[in-house]
């Protein structure tokens, strides 16, 4: 089964944690409040519960090419347990299984940017900081 499909322009948020309902809502809430526009497609299907990015490239490798999708991002056990709730961001395209964390205040910019093929999956990943955490671009 292909992996759900991204609204226009957003991202898809896929949530594979069901152990706290209020840690989701408020993963939705932050990510909602971060950007001025819409910039995710929630997805929570128990199908996805635990669910690992390997299990997840696979299903996407078996997937029509025009059902496949180059990048999701993942609200997983340490989005919820975290306070700051970073997604796991996944690379299914470019280097399949590349990942890199990113908290709410920076998700509007990396969607924005995927989206809209701006800029690569690389080089938000590449600038990601020695915990695998994206924090914006070093203006120094």
């Amino acid at each position: 089964m292909p992996l759900p499909q991204p609204d226009d322009l957003t991202s898809l948020v896929l949530r594979t944690d069901f152990g706290d309902e209020g840690a989701w809502d408020a993963v939705k809430a932050a990510l909602d409040a971060a950007g001025e526009y819409r910039h995710a497609t929630y997805v929570s299907q128990l199908r996805f519960a635990g669910v690992g990015v390997q299990t997840l490239l696979a299903e996407e490798d078996a997937a029509d090419e025009d059902d496949q999708i180059v990048y999701m991002f993942l609200a997983d056990a340490v989005t919820m347990n975290d306070p700051a709730h970073p997604l796991l961001a996944v690379d299914l395209s470019d280097e399949p299984g590349r990942t890199f964390r990113v908290t709410a205040r920076w998700f509007p910019d990396i969607s924005a940017n995927l989206s809209i093929a701006n800029m690569d999956f690389a080089d938000f990943a590449d600038a990601a900081d020695g915990s695998g955490t994206f924090r914006g671009f070093d203006e120094g």
